[in-house]
């Protein structure tokens, strides 16, 4: 079930973000990004173990992104805080899709070709659905789809194994006491 609902979650902060900046209401995207973000790290089971995996997520996703910004590959319609930053509520977005790496995406831990064929279609795909609704239009369409695929087949395997490192959603597994520890702990008590 936490599977399911951290799908649909994922999928309604993508349209209100995608939406959102396509009408000129960026930060409209980005509370509720924030809604959905916050609920998840909530739920964690170690919060600040989770939140760093999204930060570390939105922050190199940013990067790619404002990279291709700055490359003219990419043009986004509102949300443009600086020049070499994608908007707001692309980053927003970014958030959302680290949100999934720990639950929804964890079955693409080890499988790492499967990881980056994902990340290859999927994040072009993306792209190119938002382009349809608005949110981003491309300088040269099949080229910018290209250096997406191209990133994302790269990010993709290294979200996921960043997302294993940083597993907020997992109960850490406590190290084993000794023996000679737990008899040194009872001469001391």
């Amino acid at each position: 079930m936490r599977i399911v609902a951290n799908l649909i979650a994922f999928q309604l902060g993508w349209f209100a973000c995608v939406l959102g900046g396509a009408h000129g209401l960026p930060w409209l995207g980005v509370a509720f990004a924030a809604v959905i973000v916050g609920s998840h790290l909530w739920l964690a089971a170690r919060p600040l173990v989770e939140a760093q995996l999204l930060f570390a997520v939105a922050g190199i996703g940013s990067l790619w992104d404002g990279l291709l910004v700055g490359m003219g590959l990419l043009e986004y319609p509102s949300g443009m805080l600086v020049a070499w930053l994608p908007p707001v509520w692309m980053m927003a977005l970014w958030l959302l899709f680290a949100t999934t790496l720990n639950v929804a995406l964890r079955w693409l831990r080890g499988r790492w070709s499967l990881a980056a064929m994902l990340g290859a279609v999927g994040g072009p795909l993306a792209f190119y659905t938002g382009a349809q609704l608005g949110g981003v239009t491309f300088a040269d369409p099949p080229l910018a789809l290209a250096v997406i695929g191209l990133g994302w087949l790269l990010l993709t395997p290294l979200f996921v194994w960043i997302a294993m490192r940083l597993d907020g959603q997992t109960v850490a597994e406590r190290a084993p006491v000794t023996a000679a520890r737990s008899a040194g702990a009872r001469h001391h008590v």
